[in-house]
């Protein structure tokens, strides 16, 4: 199947300054689609060669056309004020909603190709009409979606889960207690409640975009790090805490960063306010108040690289099994199957 693949963001490693998250995950997608048979094109700009100056050895096939495709498939973007939403060519300005619009009206509207979109953010509306088209599907990164849409998981490589050495991660040195790399996106609430009160006891980092921080002034940001940077820095820490929007932790929906952190040996705590917290963490390490993240860590500092350590990441790596790539491509075929199954299958759209 010829996919055409619509996201804003990188392949590779990108700039710094970038709020793209999809980084940790979207190549393993990509190259797992294309490894099964299908065809991929993406429709957005080339933001690796454009503003990184990688090609990526030319690996893969952009178009800044309307080219024939079988399914779109988009990583969904909203409206963002004063970036997305003014007239091209402006200062500042980004085309990602414009071109996505634009896709949506030629391939979704007029010529009713299948479409999957992939609301990795939770931005699409309860009420969309994208929600009631037949030949559209959407996708949520959620363990309880939206009414109506799929299970799409951030998915990490089988060959990493694979190749996780449990004894090797806790035998490494780990210098910092406490670290966090993302951004303050909707996480003040959280970071006052639990990051905040252990990280007056513990030495720690922030690494991400922080621009509003005079409420701790304890806290040590060290501001947006380089993607290749995070599994550094989480591989020298021993914790982390898993924050995420209220819409997120509603939906039970967790992001590349725990991932990131337990690959790297970083044990995530996980607050109860998650839905489903006990899936992405074993019970030991979901806490439920600031003080409990004091005592967690505390108990963590005597364990560690003990046989007690080895196990949690194990348990936290078994449960890494939800987010597996081939489990996740698993779903996105029914999918596309599901919407391709009920249209006939797109020729010469453009």
């Amino acid at each position: 199947m010829k996919i055409g693949y619509s996201f804003w963001g990188f392949l590779g490693n990108g700039i710094t300054d970038t709020p793209d998250g999809g980084r940790s995950h979207r190549r393993p997608l990509v190259d797992e689609l294309l490894a099964r048979g299908h065809e991929i094109v993406f429709l957005q700009a080339d933001r690796d060669r454009l503003e990184a100056g990688d090609d990526l050895a030319n690996t893969y096939g952009f178009d800044a056309g309307l080219p024939d495709i079988d399914l779109l498939f988009l990583e969904w973007r909203w409206p963002i004020f004063g970036r997305n939403t003014t007239p091209c060519g402006t200062p500042g300005h980004t085309c990602d909603f414009h071109r996505q619009a634009q896709l949506v009206r030629q391939y979704a509207l007029k010529h009713k190709v299948p479409t999957v979109i992939w609301d990795k953010d939770r931005q699409l509306r309860a009420d969309s009409i994208w929600r009631r088209t037949p030949h559209v599907a959407v996708c949520e990164a959620a363990l309880d979606p939206t009414p109506g849409a799929h299970r799409l998981l951030f998915p990490v490589a089988d060959r990493l889960l694979d190749q996780a050495d449990p004894a090797l991660l806790a035998a490494a040195p780990r210098h910092v207690a406490l670290g966090y790399v993302g951004n303050q996106y909707d996480r003040d609430e959280w970071f006052g409640k639990y990051f905040a009160p252990a990280a007056a006891c513990f030495e720690h980092r922030v690494g991400g975009k922080w621009p509003n921080t005079t409420r701790w002034p304890h806290v040590k940001f060290l501001g947006r790090i380089p993607f290749e940077e995070v599994t550094r820095l989480y591989g020298g820490t021993l914790a982390t805490l898993l924050l995420v929007p209220q819409r997120y932790a509603e939906a039970g929906q967790m992001t590349q960063r725990i991932f990131e952190a337990v690959l790297a040996g970083c044990l995530p705590l996980a607050p109860s306010d998650i839905q489903g917290a006990d899936r992405f963490v074993p019970t030991d390490l979901v806490v439920r108040a600031g003080n409990q993240v004091i005592r967690k860590i505390t108990e963590l500092q005597k364990i560690a690289g003990t046989d007690r350590h080895v196990h949690l990441i194990q348990e936290c790596l078994e449960r890494l099994e939800l987010f597996r790539l081939s489990r996740q491509v698993d779903a996105l075929e029914t999918v596309m199957a599901t919407i391709t199954g009920s249209t006939a299958v797109h020729q010469g759209a453009a």
